[in-house]
């Protein structure tokens, strides 16, 4: 009896809430589509009245039954010994109170019905009035009239319409185009008081370095093993994390740095898009995605800008203002968040419940991707028509608005992550102690090792092996005897191992994840195999379908190109006498623990701060105005931005051009060289110890440019290749690019020599040219 009380007085309430809620819904007067919204508002409230009529009687009856129940000879003999009587007295209260309520109910009901019937006659005068509009015939919005055929048919398709007030009728049709959307002109009569004004702008404020990181903890929050992962990534960097921020703002001497609000927003953590990384975080799977998520928070955190952290579908929706429906209508107000981070699959949620407001703010959102995503695949139209399109591509963001894990796409950012830096003291105590014939196995799964018997027992001739390999309760059999498998480890136990082994081997997968760099910085060669032919999305499974044709050479192409020799080794493992070879070597070869500036926290906080109050994807780039026409009369188009260098080799910008002070990276970094046929501008800016900057495309991308160069020209076209600018050298015609979105430092072709923009860096940050900062 206890229960069932209990059970109703919360039905009780949770009906009465129910019910205010409904009262509480907007008035008449604070609608903008007049009588309609409230008419069906009181419909709904008639729903809510009946349902809750029916309830509370069927409350009762229950309630009925138990009294009978209760006076019953037996049952309240065994009650009476154990419970005094008069401890149900507030019962028979209780339910003269619920007899009361519902006969209210039930004459609220009656009132409402009548007072629907009476607004529902008068209301037939003025649909006659609101169906006398006409459609708009507007050079200035050449949609309208198709978008209201649209609307008569499909307004009832997703609630979302009806949430704004359509109605049905020709006038909440267009006042929903020219209000809510931007496809109709405003209308004449309409009381432009009663659409919502915007709020006010924010006043603008500097952002300040934090100087702890509690508060971050706190917003991360709790419910899986990967938020816990990456909270205690968080608290075991801290203090590096902290000395970092310090040093980052002295070097900036207190330069002015605008306050953001940042939504950051994990798609992959989500139950709508599987999360199949949490169930994995304590099962070997995993942790790259993870590792730089944790790195972002604090970096933005420290930096001083107010961040909002979501997991889950529901609470983007409200964070973003998603009215309710199917999501094809705009937001409900504008959105409040200066920039968005976010991963695809975060993304593709964000463009599913963002209607036309997806499109309006897309410039703000800068995407979390791994392995990249090259102009070619990006473009919806010229990938559709070319072959690219993948199930990861055509969004039509700006390329740098994608930002990976390692500096391998110029055409993208590079976030990156960071790595555990040691202090001179740990350095030598690392030295000192390092065991020359250990090695251990990048591999967490045992899948990773099946079928690598044959390197594993040349290199057990010469070393103890170590594997970390997951298991619950028999130890895997792709894991050969020979071995010493640790099981999982804890990160802190398994960077100990780090720094006791000599060698730390790669068996091909998986590809460009933060286990080598940390194995490096604690004093270890990492061994890797050697890809030939490379491993692309056209000749392997795994890169199959992503947006990206970079052919990757190595397990690790970043430690290759960027680290290499002698804490970075790559071999062809097919050739057993290299691979002995490169062992014997390696076990002679003295090195100390090293870090790219680039993984620290520090490199990471000043290339973050960096990307944040320089990179605005929501303006137009204007292209600084030339030099002055000489007077001579027979120059026909003003001068170049670009001169020749002095060694007559490349192209770099004019000394005489103007310079926009607000133009990042500074123009005066550029410089401009021609590719070989068969190399991309990746490749050619990084022979001449430079880097693709992919933003002064626009400079080259004029005749001029291929005159002052000495390339002959017999026609010259405009066209969509994401190539362009380029030169067929054996027939002279000179390519233009026709769409920004395509202008790319990646793909190359042996028909083609290419006009790349490339620039310096600093030490240790490819992703910032010397003046960057």
């Amino acid at each position: 009896r206890i229960f069932v009380l209990g059970i109703g007085f919360f039905t009780l309430c949770f009906l009465m809430t129910s019910l205010g809620g409904q009262f509480s819904a907007k008035r008449l007067g604070d609608s903008p589509f007049t009588i309609r919204t409230e008419v069906m508002g009181a419909l709904e409230s008639r729903g809510v009245l009946r349902r809750m009529s029916d309830m509370l009687e069927m409350l009762m009856k229950r309630m009925d039954i138990l009294a009978r129940l209760e006076n019953s000879t037996d049952f309240h003999k065994v009650d009476e010994a154990r419970f005094p009587l008069d401890r149900f007295q507030p019962a028979a209260g209780l339910m003269e109170r619920i007899q009361a309520i519902a006969q209210n109910v039930s004459d609220i009901a009656i009132k409402v019905d009548q007072i629907l019937r009476n607004s529902l006659l008068n209301g037939k005068g003025v649909d006659g009035r609101r169906d006398q509009c006409e459609v708009p015939r507007d050079p200035k919005y050449p949609d309208c009239s198709g978008k209201v055929e649209w609307m008569r048919a499909r307004w009832t398709s997703d609630p979302c319409y009806a949430f704004f007030g359509v109605d049905g009728t020709e006038c909440s049709f267009l006042i929903y185009l020219s209000e809510v959307e931007w496809f109709c002109p405003p209308l004449p009569w309409r009381n432009r008081t009663a659409a919502q004004p915007s709020p006010p702008p924010l006043p603008r404020v500097q952002a300040v370095f934090r100087s702890d990181l509690a508060q971050l903890l706190e917003l991360v929050g709790t419910g899986k093993e990967s938020l816990s992962f990456m909270k205690k990534r968080i608290r075991h960097l801290a203090q590096q994390w902290l000395q970092a921020a310090r040093r980052l703002e002295q070097k900036l001497e207190g330069r002015q740095r605008d306050h953001k609000h940042i939504l950051i927003h994990i798609g992959f953590l989500t139950e709508e898009s599987g999360d199949v990384f949490s169930p994995r975080v304590l099962k070997g799977g995993p942790l790259g995605e993870m590792v730089q998520w944790a790195d972002i928070l604090a970096a933005l955190f420290l930096l001083g800008h107010n961040l909002q952290v979501t997991v889950s579908l529901k609470e983007l929706q409200s964070h973003l203002g998603v009215p309710p429906g199917r999501g094809n209508c705009p937001l409900t107000s504008p959105l409040p968040f200066d920039l968005i981070y976010t991963d695809y699959h975060g993304l593709q949620q964000m463009k599913q419940h963002m209607g036309l407001s997806f499109k309006k703010y897309r410039c703000r959102v800068r995407v979390i991707d791994t392995f990249g995503t090259e102009p070619a695949y990006n473009h919806e139209e010229y990938a559709t028509l070319r072959g690219y399109r993948t199930n990861w591509g055509y969004w039509n963001l700006q390329p740098t608005q994608f930002m990976t894990m390692f500096p391998h796409t110029p055409d993208n950012s590079f976030m990156g992550f960071v790595s555990e830096e040691l202090n001179k003291t740990e350095k030598q105590f690392i030295k000192s102690n390092k065991v020359i014939s250990m090695a251990v196995v990048y591999g967490k799964e045992a899948s990773i090792w099946k079928g690598k018997e044959k390197f594993l027992s040349i290199l057990n001739k010469y070393m103890e092996i170590h594997g970390t390999v997951y298991y619950e309760t028999q130890r895997p059999p792709e894991v050969p005897a020979f071995v010493k498998n640790h099981g999982l480890l804890p990160q802190h136990e398994f960077q100990q191992l780090l720094r006791k082994a000599k060698l730390f081997i790669g068996f091909g997968f998986p590809y460009e994840g933060p286990a080598p760099l940390e194995a490096i910085a604690n004093g270890c060669v990492f061994l890797q195999a050697r890809f030939n032919p490379p491993h692309s999305s056209l000749n392997h499974e795994f890169f199959r379908g992503k947006p990206t044709s970079r052919e990757v050479s190595s397990q690790h192409p970043y430690a290759e190109d960027f680290i290499g020799k002698p804490h970075v080794w790559t071999v062809d493992y097919n050739n057993s006498e290299e691979f002995e070879a490169a062992i014997k070597t390696i076990m002679r070869t003295q090195v100390d623990p090293y870090l790219p500036y680039e993984y620290t926290c520090e490199g990471m906080l000043e290339r973050i701060h960096a990307y944040i109050q320089h990179q605005d994807f929501c303006t137009t780039p204007s292209s600084p105005s030339p030099p002055p026409k000489a007077k001579s009369p027979a120059m026909q188009s003003p001068p170049s931005l670009l001169a020749l260098s002095p060694n007559a080799t490349h192209l770099v910008w004019s000394p005489s051009a103007s310079r926009d002070p607000h133009a990042w990276p500074p123009v005066d970094s550029l410089q401009v060289w021609v590719s070989d046929p068969h190399h991309a501008c990746t490749d050619t800016c990084r022979q001449h110890g430079l880097v693709c900057e992919p933003t002064f495309f626009r400079f080259l991308n004029k005749k001029e440019v291929f005159l002052q160069l000495s390339i002959t020209c017999d026609s010259t076209e405009y066209e969509m290749n994401h190539l362009y600018p380029a030169v067929a050298e054996n027939v002279h015609e000179c390519y233009l690019q026709k769409e920004p979105l395509l202008f790319s430092c990646a793909g190359y072709n042996t028909k083609y020599r290419r006009l790349c923009p490339c620039r310096d860096y600093r030490q240790g940050q490819v992703a910032l040219c010397r003046n960057c900062l």
